[in-house]
Order: C-alpha cells, then structure tokens, then sequence
C-alpha cells in the first residue's frame, strides 16, 4: 500500500466516525484529512523526483568509467602506438623505465629544480624538461620523435 493510499484509507476511517463535517472536530478532522493526503502526494512526488535523480546518477557514473578506463587506458605506454623503448630515459612516470610510477609522481610534485619548457618546431607539441636533461643537450619529442638539440656553449664577442 503506498503512502497515497494509506492516506484515503485514513480519511475514510475519519468519515466513518460519523463526526459531522460542520462541527468542530468535524472541520478539525477534514483539515488534518487533506493535509496528510497533501502530504502523501508530496512525498510521492518527492519519491519519482529521487529515482529520476538516482537513474541519471547512476548514467553519470556509467559514463564516468567509461572515461576513466579510456585514460587509464591511456597511461599505458604499451596502449601507445608510436612510443619507443630506446627513447626512455627512466626519468619520467609514464614510460615504465623509472619502476614504481606512483613514487615518480610524488617526486616529481617535490622537484624544486628548474623546469624548461620548449615547443616542438615540428609538431607544436609542448615538452617540458629538467636542467639534467638540458645538459645531456637533446631531447627526443614524445609526439613526433623529431630530436630537439640545445648548444649550451657561450658566444662571447
């Protein structure tokens, strides 16, 4: 039996008392009747509006593991189809060569090191390095592979 129907039982059984609807207990016990049938159809209605919500909450959710799987798939560097063992260096997370990617992650939020960013002239990819990998004087795109070099020497007129 639903909160409605519960409601206009009750009502029912009110009419029933044989109380006259224009006395006083009379006209107390119809206002309290159509308030808790309002009530009783507020509450249902609240009840549809929570399974809408809950039904479009568990769509969003559906949908947010799909994504998560896809960029999780993404972090994989055996799911990426131009990367290369001999471009590891060992010094980033998402290559594999470093070990424990989650440590790497944590050292790399730490680093109070200068960080050198550089646009490939090639593929317009932005490539971000350390001054350890500006001394070794090149460094190889992640996008297109094209070999950036660095002259480090100084011109001294």
């Amino acid at each position: 039996m639903t909160v409605v129907e519960k409601a206009a039982y009750l009502k029912g059984l009110m009419e029933g008392l044989g109380i006259a609807p224009d006395s006083k207990e009379g006209k107390l016990w119809g206002a309290l009747g159509d308030l808790l049938s309002d009530m009783a159809h507020e509450i249902e209605d609240l009840q549809a509006t929570d399974m809408d919500h809950a039904e479009a909450l568990d769509d969003m959710a559906e949908e947010l593991s799909y994504l998560e799987d896809l960029v999780c798939d993404l972090d994989d560097p055996e799911d990426f189809d131009d990367y290369d063992d001999e471009d590891c260096d060992g010094n980033c997370c998402s290559c594999g060569g470093c070990g424990d990617e989650d440590e790497d992650e944590d050292q790399e939020l730490e680093y109070d090191g200068v960080i050198y960013d550089v646009t490939c002239p090639v593929c317009g990819e932005e490539i971000s390095f350390d001054e350890e990998t500006l001394e070794k004087g090149s460094i190889q795109c992640p996008a297109c592979g094209e070999t950036l070099e660095f002259d480090l020497s100084e011109d001294k007129d």
